[in-house]
């Protein structure tokens, strides 16, 4: 069996060739959902920016010209997404959630635990009460400083890569990425 190479599908998908361009999507459709719910950390809405990746990929990819990694290129819309997402969407409460975790508007995140169970030990109950903290934190932070901060906690990419998907200079990220922790580390040391 011969396996297509993303050149070859990219040219066949600019041909209008729906199955090439499903083909090529799906060699990367997992890393782009997981930098959405690493941004996110609500699938819910990393579907969304997942979908909507797919969407503005699809409708541009007669313009994409071959002079970087499909994958890139793909990030980069995803990166863009994520960080337009919280200003574009607006965000629900816990109760219209079903118990999810998501950002709410006034920047609060909305969370669940139950303590009714017999299970909840001290140290679980310490470890879910530091990760909304953490959340909350998170969700305060600007889109850019969130989107860099996840990439490279959450998802451990290296900073020239965070700064190619973000299509900005690997100083930028430094900066956003500095700024993010002197934020979460003066947000965590009130909170806590």
């Amino acid at each position: 069996m011969n396996i297509a190479t993303d050149r070859e599908l990219i040219l066949c998908a600019q041909d209008g060739d729906v199955n090439a361009f499903e083909e090529l999507v799906q060699r990367y459709d997992r890393r782009v959902l997981s930098l959405a719910f690493s941004y996110t950390r609500n699938s819910d809405d990393a579907k969304d920016i997942y979908q909507e990746t797919l969407i503005r990929a699809y409708r541009s990819i007669r313009q994409f010209e071959l002079r970087s990694e499909f994958s890139t290129w793909l990030y980069r819309i995803a990166t863009n997404v994520c960080i337009r997402f919280k200003s574009t969407q607006r965000r629900y409460m816990d109760v219209f959630r079903g118990g999810e975790r998501g950002c709410n508007d006034d920047g609060g995140c909305a969370h669940s635990l139950d303590l009714s169970s017999s299970h909840t030990t001290e140290g679980e109950f310490f470890r879910a009460e530091l990760g909304r903290q953490i959340e909350r934190a998170l969700c305060r932070l600007s889109p850019m400083q969130r989107f860099v901060f996840t990439m490279k906690h959450y998802e451990g990419y290296k900073l020239r890569e965070i700064a190619a998907m973000a299509e900005c200079s690997e100083g930028n990220v430094k900066k956003h990425l500095y700024e993010a922790v002197r934020r979460l580390q003066k947000e965590l040391e009130t909170a806590l």
